[in-house]
């Protein structure tokens, strides 16, 4: 933004001024409507410099500038930011390492993290495709209560991958 001097219009430039309180002081000569800012105090500072006249606002830059970085500051705070964790399984795993990979996925499901599901094809395995399609089925099946399916199984290379999102807790 551009403030006081910086502005680079000729003095006899006529600008709409808005005052330190909002309200309208009208359209007057550049050079006025910067004394008239300094004799309040304040700075004045070009809003819309397109808009015909362009648009001045007397008010105090630094408090405005200070107001503005901590609004920033609070909206980074409240950002959420959402891993993708990964888990790998094989066609031939056991139930007991099934359910672990299960148990390990729920946590950062209820983490809130997302959860992408692998099932990596090793040799020839390749031509039993539908044992990973089952196999991820079950594994949705087994999340099905804290989750919902953010992408359906695709096949990429020797991977089948899918995508697990935590449902919205709404009754907390």
């Amino acid at each position: 933004m551009l403030i006081n001097e910086n502005i680079d219009f000729e003095d006899s430039k006529s600008v709409r001024v808005i005052g330190e309180d909002g309200q309208q002081l009208g359209v007057m000569e550049f050079s006025k409507a910067l004394d008239r800012a300094y004799d309040a105090g304040y700075d004045l500072v070009l809003i819309a410099a397109s808009a015909e006249p362009p648009v001045c606002r007397i008010m105090d830059y630094g408090k405005y500038r200070f107001e503005r970085n901590k609004k920033e500051k609070e909206q980074r705070k409240k950002q959420q930011v959402v891993d993708i964790k990964e888990i790998q399984l094989s066609c031939r795993i056991d139930t007991n390492d099934f359910n672990t990979k299960v148990n390990r996925a729920r946590g950062f499901l209820e983490r809130g993290d997302k959860v992408k599901v692998v099932v990596r094809f090793k040799g020839r395995q390749m031509s039993h495709q539908q044992i990973g399609q089952e196999l991820l089925e079950k594994f949705r099946d087994a999340c099905q209560d804290i989750s919902a399916v953010d992408k359906a199984p695709i096949l990429e290379g020797r991977l089948l991958s899918m995508f697990l999102a935590p449902q919205k807790q709404a009754t907390k």
